[in-house]
């Protein structure tokens, strides 16, 4: 299950790297899925409805052959919620605005998982939800951060393993799911598998 059964259907840098450092080394296959909700969802259901279809396109994309060694498909879809959903930021005012609502206040990260045996009727769809807690923060420090490259490939506009993560006061629940990726649970569901 390590190394060539596994398919990650993202071409996220740091769920890559969390998936090495645990021992694991997956084929990559990132899904080209627009993501977006075909109605209002909640939070949760959005995040596993992204996952789903993720892990879907993903498997539509495998040659029969490919199919036949049943891979398990990973998908994640991660969002920052704070009376909404809060996306990736598109330049530095929606990056300020977005961290100036943040700002000495909490918001949930929630990360949809979708495992799907290829070819098999076989799948697991979960969420993990961790709250977030930021310190303060002037409005200098977010203006020098938000001209940085971090804030604009990441939901919510920060990475806590970043240079950000000096902001944050704490958490309540699974660091690695604030990093996209909650782990310990995939690892669980994946033994099932």
């Amino acid at each position: 299950m390590k190394t060539a059964n596994l398919i990650l259907a993202s071409g996220s840098p740091r769920r890559i790297e969390m998936m090495k450092q645990k021992g694991y080394h997956p084929a990559i296959l990132p899904a080209e899925i627009e993501e977006t909700l075909p109605f209002p969802m909640n939070g949760e259901t959005s995040v596993m409805y992204l996952a789903c279809r993720k892990a879907l396109w993903t498997e539509s994309a495998l040659t029969d052959a490919q199919k036949e060694s049943a891979p398990v498909i990973i998908a994640a879809d991660t969002i920052v919620y704070k009376d909404r959903i809060i996306g990736k930021p598109a330049d530095e005012k929606e990056a300020f605005e977005t961290l100036s609502l943040l700002r000495n206040n909490w918001h949930y990260v929630i990360t949809g998982v979708c495992l799907l045996q290829a070819g098999q009727p076989l799948r697991r769809l979960f969420y993990e939800k961790t709250k977030v807690y930021f310190r303060d923060y002037t409005e200098a420090e977010l203006s020098s951060y938000v001209k940085t490259t971090e804030p604009y490939d990441k939901a919510g506009g920060y990475a806590i393993q970043g240079t950000f993560g000096q902001y944050v006061d704490h958490i309540e629940g699974d660091y690695e799911n604030v990093i996209g990726f909650p782990w310990s649970r995939i690892e669980k569901e994946l033994e099932r598998f």
